[in-house]
């Protein structure tokens, strides 16, 4: 079978994937035409037939092949990479919404950029997270770095706030805290899926140096992480039920949820709800006696 009767027979396998690469022929084509040569730096030229710029000029100005871009353009069943795609937006000045069209029409995955917790969540996440309480509830990073929290979180997972801000990190407390305060009872029975779901994020962010010495740091502290992550197992995240223990009231179960935040890309809510009702009671005790639950508390820190 020649390339363009098997590109052809791949077209016709994938229901919808002609209607989106026409649907990304047209997309390019409107977006090109609505810059003009001196909205990039290059001399107006001679009279043109059409708006835009060209078809060459944006092959140009992106470092692509006019060839491939042609063909791109065309809704030819080409490979487009992340890079390069990128590089395109760029020169057609997409916005971040338009960039994700692009993607989408291409059929590419690309990874989206977190934000930074330096400036801070959109306002309406630590609202989001105090009206949650007594059900505790954090925001956590891709990389499982705990950014924001509720009451009910902090007295549940009471070492938390007891960590400096570098080891506020679910998986680095789950495998460094010693046993005799770590407040996750079964942890050992959940260690091999946790590392399976942690390596299925990292293999979003491989080359990112923020996950590399997070990783060399968790094989060089915990040899059973070491061990796990030797394997390459790896699993896509889901709801789990976690036991934890707090001096003051004893065991508490919890089921986890995770829930992605279109307001903070790279991000997700993770929300805890009570087994039973034995559990929420045990919670609402510790919200109701700070002081108790936390004279109770080890004075052991990490």
């Amino acid at each position: 079978m020649t390339q363009t009767r098997a590109s052809a027979a791949g077209e016709r396998r994938a229901p919808g994937r002609g209607a989106r690469r026409t649907d990304l022929a047209a997309f390019l084509r409107s977006r090109r035409e609505r810059i003009s040569p001196e909205d990039v730096g290059m001399p107006p030229g001679p009279r043109r037939r059409t708006p835009g710029l060209r078809r060459e000029e944006v092959a140009q100005l992106a470092g692509v092949g006019v060839t491939w871009y042609t063909w791109l353009e065309q809704g030819r069943p080409i490979n487009a990479s992340p890079q390069v795609l990128d590089a395109v937006a760029r020169t057609l000045r997409l916005d971040p919404a338009e960039r994700e069209h692009l993607y989408a029409l291409a059929g590419v995955t690309r990874r989206p950029v977190p934000v930074d917790p330096a400036e801070g969540l959109p306002d309406d996440v630590p609202v989001i997270l105090d009206r949650l309480d007594p059900m505790p509830a954090a925001v956590v990073s891709e990389r499982s770095d705990v950014i924001a929290w509720n009451s009910a979180y902090a007295a549940v997972i009471w070492c938390l706030p007891r960590v400096p801000p570098c080891e506020r990190n679910t998986m680095w407390l789950s495998f460094t805290w010693p046993p005799c305060c770590n407040p996750i009872v079964n942890f050992d029975e959940q260690a091999h899926e946790a590392v399976a779901i942690f390596r299925y994020r990292y293999s979003r962010h491989m080359g990112d140096p923020g996950w590399k010495d997070l990783v060399q740091r968790l094989c060089a502290a915990s040899p059973e992480f070491a061990r796990l992550w030797a394997t390459h197992d790896v699993a896509p995240p889901r709801p789990c039920d976690k036991v934890y223990r707090h001096p003051a009231v004893g065991e508490i179960a919890l089921r986890s949820t995770g829930l992605d935040l279109t307001a903070a890309p790279g991000y997700r809510m993770i929300v805890y709800n009570p087994v039973g009702q034995r559990d929420a009671d045990r919670i609402a005790h510790l919200l109701a006696h700070p002081r108790e639950a936390a004279a109770a508390l080890p004075d052991h820190r990490h």
